[in-house]
């Protein structure tokens, strides 16, 4: 009896799913010098979080067709505890270079860095599913 009892403790165990990482989901991007922005989706990557961009728009806010759409625009990003993730690295399509990155997630706002030796850059992103 006991052992049957400790069996379905354990089998519950296995059947709770697991919790999403509250970062997950689908942000704006700040808009670039131009005016122009983009929609990127994050999601879980064998374990850290990756992020493409889902569709990009011109300054007046129509969608566009764009070669980066579809590209993988973050990655590596590792959870660090109360919103905070580093780690990663970020593409800047713009500037066609790559930054080593961190985020800092809080409520519908999501504050990207990234930084390529003393230089960085920073936007603010915000969530919209």
């Amino acid at each position: 009896m006991i052992r049957a009892f400790k069996t379905a403790i354990f089998a519950s165990f296995l059947a709770t799913p697991a919790f999403a990482d509250p970062v997950l989901g689908t942000y704006q991007t700040q808009p670039g010098d131009t005016g122009s922005y983009a929609h990127v989706e994050l999601y879980d990557c064998d374990g850290s979080i990756c992020g493409v961009i889902h569709k990009a728009f011109d300054s007046a806010g129509k969608e566009v067709a764009s070669d980066t759409v579809g590209k993988r625009m973050i990655w590596g990003m590792a959870a660090k505890g109360e919103g905070s993730y580093s780690g990663g690295k970020i593409w800047a399509p713009d500037r066609d270079k790559t930054y080593t990155s961190k985020m800092q997630l809080s409520g519908k706002t999501l504050k990207v860095s990234g930084c390529v030796a003393v230089i960085c850059r920073a936007q603010t992103w915000t969530r919209i599913r």
